[in-house]
């Protein structure tokens, strides 16, 4: 049997030790760093404008959401992602109907746009196929 209350003991005083003080009043050799004025520089303004923007994955994920939703179909995943000028383009795979055996299941291709910040601004199918046959019309399965 494994003692894991000594396991929890410790863990819980490194925590409480380190919750003390906040982690910006000292560096990571735990000395103490002079406290800023509430100017920034010109490259710390850069960054905060960066972390406005939400991360590909965010992205990709809220898209899938978003569609999922409009078209109340299942979403499988994306098959395409890039960033364009105007926001971001997907092409998204979702199953439009459902048969068995699975490999029989009607599913389709979706473009998809978004804006810069991740919001869906249109769609549109631009295949459909069954999700067992290999598309041999298209070069490298798209």
């Amino acid at each position: 049997m494994v003692n894991t209350k000594s396991t929890s003991q410790s863990h819980t005083s490194r925590t409480s030790h380190n919750t003390r003080e906040s982690p910006e009043s000292h560096n990571s050799q735990g000395s103490r760093t002079p406290e800023t004025s509430g100017t920034s520089t010109s490259r710390e303004g850069k960054d905060d404008v960066a972390d406005d923007r939400p991360s590909p994955m965010e992205v990709l994920r809220h898209a899938c959401s978003q569609l999922g939703e409009l078209t109340g179909m299942a979403v499988e995943g994306a098959s395409s992602f890039a960033q364009t000028e105007g926001g971001w383009q997907l092409e998204v795979e979702v199953m439009e109907l459902e048969r068995v055996p699975d490999t029989m299941s009607l599913m389709a291709t979706y473009q998809v746009e978004l804006d810069p910040e991740g919001q869906l601004t249109g769609y549109r199918r631009v295949r459909r196929y069954e999700r067992g046959r290999a598309d041999s019309q298209r070069a490298g399965g798209r």
